[in-house]
């Protein structure tokens, strides 16, 4: 890295509601003097330059790095990170001292596959559901394994399948097919080549966050994403229709446990197998009765967690980012805002299903208490249209959560384009009577 005391030129990857929250916050640091994202979306261009480059395009991400003196890359979405960005950079004489804040190819299969994980948690004692792995050649295997629990049953798919290969199935018959649709006739294409079938575990979800520089961590806020379209959580599954931060049931006592059980055996298992992890992760946990499980890792930041989270984090997130990559991350403290935070989303018409999109967005103004961060957008001469599903994640602060949700959606109301879609119900459960 140049000399920091100058400032820094920070390539970010994505074009997400994470990449826009990850861009306003970055933005906002003394140490950035220049922040491109490649390829973000309209709101990430309000925080610096985008850059017409796809997230998997190493080569011509490279040559940008080399020709723009960028000192830092930061990697939003987990496709990078699966296809080895990271090895990308240090194999290479030119740009293997330019850091980058992701983990691994290795790191980056505790995400990129479900085995994997599930075997790490396995080896190094984490808490999470009993399972089995199966493949087109041991179904019948699979078959007796579905018969031995009691449903709804877990099937996921071993690989990355755009947050569509996990499927809870209420009937034996059912599961037994969907499990012969995904490993026989290639339902999540090479994705359910493998599948693994788990133990339901009942509960109530939450995610927690951990940066790390491969030796120490640091934790960050928690989160509860609502992934259901439907009011109450019902119908079908999407990337997450809304987010609330912190918690209410991750106390003192519900973290310690989480601290001990699972992301102190989590960094120490990486560091024993010789997996370099600089960056962050994500860990989906499930209370059951009182003790977490872990459902998933992620190997970034999710969406929309990180736009209910960074809004909470006082402290200079390129700092910590720097420290992550020296390996200093031990002396950061990083600063939490009391305040409780609620993110809606708002989604394109017809989503997660078939949507349309290039409609025009109006009413795209904020408050003191609002950040509204863009997901699906892009310009069009002087509009603002849709570019995606979720178009949208509006954040608000608030004195609790109702207040920080009520505060959201105020502004969401005002908010409009054609076929516009929110939950009105995000935080529901946590509702005082």
């Amino acid at each position: 890295m140049r000399d920091k005391i100058s400032g820094m030129n920070i390539l970010l990857l994505g074009s997400g509601g994470r990449e826009h929250a990850f861009a306003w916050k970055m933005n906002q640091s003394p140490l950035c003097e220049k922040l491109y994202i490649a390829p973000g979306n309209a709101g990430t261009s309000q925080c610096g330059t985008n850059v017409e480059i796809g997230v998997n395009d190493f080569g011509t991400i490279g040559k940008f790095v080399k020709t723009n003196e960028i000192d830092m890359v930061v990697v939003g979405p987990e496709d990078p990170l699966v296809n080895g960005i990271y090895e990308y950079f240090t194999g290479s004489e030119e740009l293997k001292d330019i850091p980058v804040i992701g983990p691994s190819q290795n790191g980056a299969l505790l995400e990129g596959s479900k085995s994997f994980a599930k075997k790490f948690m396995r080896r190094h004692q984490i808490p999470t559901a009993e399972y089995g792995e199966y493949t087109a050649e041991t179904l019948e295997d699979g078959f007796d394994f579905i018969d031995e629990q009691n449903p709804p049953i877990v099937l996921k798919a071993d690989g990355l399948a755009a947050g569509k290969g996990v499927l809870i199935i209420e009937e034996h018959g059912d599961a037994k097919a969907e499990l012969r649709e995904m490993l026989e006739l290639n339902k999540f294409g090479k994705a359910s080549e493998k599948v693994v079938i788990e133990q339901f575990l009942k509960g109530i979800e939450f995610s927690v966050f951990v940066m790390t520089d491969g030796q120490h961590y640091k934790m960050i806020p928690t989160a509860k994403d609502y992934k259901r379209i439907g009011e109450g959580d019902t119908g079908l599954n999407t990337g997450g229709m809304g987010c609330i931060s912190p918690v209410p049931f991750a106390d003192e006592a519900m973290m310690r446990k989480v601290a001990n059980r699972i992301v102190i055996p989590t960094i120490k298992g990486l560091r024993n197998d010789n997996i370099v992890y600089k960056g962050f992760i994500y860990i989906g946990l499930m209370n059951v009765d009182g003790n977490p499980y872990v459902i998933e890792y992620n190997c970034r930041m999710g969406d929309p967690e990180t736009e209910v989270i960074f809004p909470r984090i006082k402290s200079d997130l390129v700092k910590h980012l720097v420290a992550i990559a020296e390996g200093k991350l031990m002396e950061e403290v990083v600063e939490v805002d009391d305040r409780a935070t609620a993110t809606v989303i708002v989604a394109s018409g017809g989503y997660p299903e078939s949507y349309e999109k290039g409609k025009e967005i109006t009413g795209l103004n904020s408050n003191s208490d609002t950040i509204i961060f863009h997901a699906g957008t892009k310009k069009d001469g002087d509009k603002i249209v849709t570019n995606g599903g979720r178009v949208l994640a509006v954040t608000s602060y608030g004195s609790d959560i109702q207040d920080a949700v009520a505060k959201s959606n105020a502004v969401v109301e005002k908010i409009n384009f054609e076929g516009k879609y929110y939950r009105k119900d995000i935080g529901y459960e946590f509702k005082q009577p």
